[in-house]
């Protein structure tokens, strides 16, 4: 199976505050998205190809109301909290936090979980006190894995190595997937592989050579696990990245970089026919 995931981020904050959104106002961004991209997307019905979306929690529930009733898309979170609301037990004590229960209650399929961006926010608060240690992200990330598979919703999971851990990528990548999938149904979960060394500005971006030596690498190691690139799917890259055999798909954000960057419907589909054609 192929999958195509779009992570949404935070593209929702309006231009006038420094984000990025010009497609619509906050309380029918979401919508404006299904609807500009689901009926679209019909033309892969009977393809082995599936669509998730992943939204900041302000609009879960606007984007699962705004799905057909045959539409192709799956609705995700962008993370799932650790802990969850259990009868008899927790009855929801959980403020800030966002349980597995809700996003199940809401009709989520999908949770985005391991983000560089999360892990990022681990390792900082991890460091803050006087600390390092990459494994206990990763163990902390597991515990948001059976979190949600304990709900039955699937797992976007994301690995990758930064610019310090390049070197040894191989033990990077494979303690990342040990520590974080260990007790979890490998089934329900798909990687995505972040080479974050090579994203942002200015960067030069993974080639096909190394992204085909790295999920190699992952599937010796972990079996034959669905690997998709978390890198960035876009317009410049689809091509080269379809023509990897061990890939099966991509994380698409922004889909312009330039000028009025950010995220736009009708080019996420072009990304998608780029990929899939």
């Amino acid at each position: 199976m192929k999958h195509i995931y779009l992570n949404l981020k935070r593209f929702d904050v309006p231009r006038e505050y420094g984000g990025v959104n010009s497609l619509a106002p906050l309380n029918k961004w979401a919508e404006t998205i299904i609807e500009s991209t689901q009926k679209k997307l019909n033309k892969y019905k009977n393809s082995d190809v599936e669509f998730v979306q992943f939204y900041p929690e302000l609009h879960l529930l606007e984007a699962v109301k705004a799905l057909d009733s045959d539409s192709l898309i799956k609705i995700g979170s962008q993370g799932v909290y650790r802990d969850d609301v259990e009868i008899g037990k927790n009855f929801g004590a959980l403020t800030t936090n966002l349980p597995a229960a809700i996003l199940s209650e809401l009709g989520c399929k999908y949770t985005l979980i391991g983000h560089c961006e999360e892990r990022n926010d681990i390792r900082g608060i991890i460091e803050a006190s006087g600390k390092t240690d990459e494994d206990a992200i990763s163990i902390i990330l597991n515990k948001e894995i059976l979190a949600a598979q304990e709900r039955d919703i699937k797992v976007l999971y994301c690995i990758g190595e930064n610019n310090n851990q390049q070197t040894e990528w191989q033990n990077v990548l494979y303690n990342q997937i040990y520590f974080g999938l260990k007790g979890a149904n490998k089934s329900d979960v798909v990687l995505a592989y972040e080479p974050i060394w090579s994203i942002g500005p200015g960067k030069q971006p993974a080639d096909k050579e190394y992204i085909t030596k790295v999920a190699k690498f992952i599937k010796k190691e972990f079996g034959d696990i669905d690997i998709v690139y978390g890198g960035g799917l876009k317009q410049d890259n689809a091509s080269m990245l379809a023509s990897i055999d061990e890939i099966s798909g991509g994380l698409i954000a922004l889909t312009r970089f330039q000028g009025d960057i950010g995220f736009y419907p009708d080019e996420y589909l072009e990304i998608i026919d780029l990929y899939l054609n």
